[in-house]
């Protein structure tokens, strides 16, 4: 299992990465950027691998409907190259409010645009002349462009795509075709129940070449005899993702914690947050959601933890480190993995 953090996106990019850069050397094997609706992350990704040498710097993730395919091969191409090898690229089709009303695209086909990308991600990565019709036209049909491949050599014709999936549909195309799986929200003693139809049915159609689908998971890290207080940290984002990312009937991580058994909580979160009343949306969050998605307690109780998220299948553990000394909660857990 390798170890990683997902890179506050919120705040000052230059200290983000700063901080980032200095857990390289505690063990740290990978830094997730994400991107919302504020800076772009390849930007920042190509920071972070000029403050690098050794972790890989993925995404996640790049929405598939601001950018053509050939552009996220050409930023995977391009983060590879100036990383020397070190690129991953986390796709999806992030959500109707930012792809609507930020981006002003139709949020149509999130899973053929998500399937789409993936294969010409590979394809454009190859060097192959793309002649493609489909969801994407490449070339536009009565223009005046012609099939072309990249101009330049990317540095591995196989950069990992990971996608960000949480419906079964979607989750079911991941296992299938995807290098790895971006799941939020995750609770390991519960993916199985919520999960397990999907990612069985899209493995046994998934191309042996491919290998085992890595899954990126993980959660809020503090270690110490006091350091289950930490799991409310967890609260404020729990009840932003349930409760305010879409209107009712529209919102996936609340079909998601419908699906993990909380389902007239979930309404109240979504009722509270929706009316301005945020802090009580967090105060209506279960406290066993708050601690079977983070990793908080005792040392012994964290070692517990880590082997529950093992044992569902989790590849890459993506903690933030809660307390002045991350550099130290990242070489103990390192330690354990």
């Amino acid at each position: 299992m390798e170890l990683s953090l997902p890179l506050d996106y919120a705040g000052d990019p230059r200290q983000a990465v700063d901080e980032v850069a200095a857990l390289e050397s505690a063990g740290l094997d990978a830094v997730w950027v994400a991107e919302a609706y504020g800076f772009d992350s390849p930007t920042i990704m190509g920071y972070l691998a000029a403050r690098t040498e050794r972790m890989t710097i993925g995404a996640a993730i790049l929405n598939v409907y601001s950018r053509t395919p050939a552009l996220i091969a050409q930023t995977a191409a391009g983060l590879d190259a100036i990383s020397g090898g070190r690129a991953a690229i986390g796709l999806g089709a992030s959500g109707p409010q930012v792809v609507e009303g930020w981006h002003g695209k139709a949020y149509d086909k999130p899973i053929g645009r998500t399937r789409e990308a993936v294969e010409l991600t590979r394809r454009i990565l190859r060097r192959e002349v793309i002649d493609h019709h489909g969801i994407t036209d490449m070339p536009r049909p009565g223009g005046l462009g012609k099939p072309l491949k990249i101009l330049t050599k990317p540095v591995r014709p196989d950069v990992p795509l990971y996608v960000a999936s949480l419906g079964p549909a979607n989750v079911r195309m991941t296992a299938e075709i995807a290098d790895g799986w971006l799941p939020t929200l995750f609770i390991p003693e519960k993916a199985h129940q919520v999960w397990g139809t999907a990612l069985a049915e899209g493995a046994a159609r998934r191309d042996p070449a491919l290998g085992p689908l890595r899954t990126v998971a993980g959660g809020l890290l503090a270690i110490g005899e006091d350091a289950a207080a930490a799991r409310d940290l967890a609260r404020p984002r729990i009840a932003l993702y349930v409760g305010g990312m879409g209107a009712p009937g529209k919102n996936f991580y609340n079909d998601l914690a419908v699906a993990y058994g909380y389902e007239k909580e979930a309404r109240l979160i979504q009722e509270l947050y929706l009316s301005g009343r945020k802090k009580e949306a967090e105060a209506a969050v279960p406290d066993e959601f708050c601690e079977l998605m983070s990793l908080c307690g005792p040392e012994s109780y964290v070692r517990e933890r880590v082997e529950a998220f093992r044992e569902a299948g989790v590849t890459m553990l993506n903690v933030i480190p809660v307390g002045p000394e991350p550099a130290r909660l990242i070489e103990t857990v390192k330690s354990w993995l």
